[in-house]
């Protein structure tokens, strides 16, 4: 769960201050700079969310919807090294939601 989180935040906080990287890569599918930071506000929102047990569900979503549109971009351009290069944090996603999160028990 805490590299979903680290991840998260990191590619969020790129996103969201327009890191040349992320610009290079999002302009090919025409985002403009609102729409990428947009998608990092999105991304950092649901990397918080993770850290509740009670929004720890949503926040796993939100962050696996993301990681899938982007997954279909690279799919368009037809970008099989980056698609490979973004499923397993599709696959960390679905599995960090059936390990449930390490403080549900508590009631927090």
């Amino acid at each position: 769960m805490l590299i979903a989180v680290f991840m998260g935040l990191k590619q969020g906080w790129a996103m969201f201050i327009g890191k040349p990287e992320m610009v290079e890569m999002f302009n090919k599918w025409n985002f403009g700079k609102t729409g990428l930071t947009i998608n990092g506000a999105i991304t950092i929102t649901s990397t918080l969310l993770i850290l509740f047990p009670r929004t720890f569900v949503w926040g796993n979503f939100l962050m696996a919807a993301g990681i899938l549109l982007i997954i279909c971009l690279h799919l368009l351009d037809k970008d099989l090294k980056g698609t490979l290069i973004e499923l397993p944090f599709l696959l960390l996603n679905l599995v960090i939601i059936y390990l449930q999160h390490p403080l549900a028990k508590l009631n927090l």
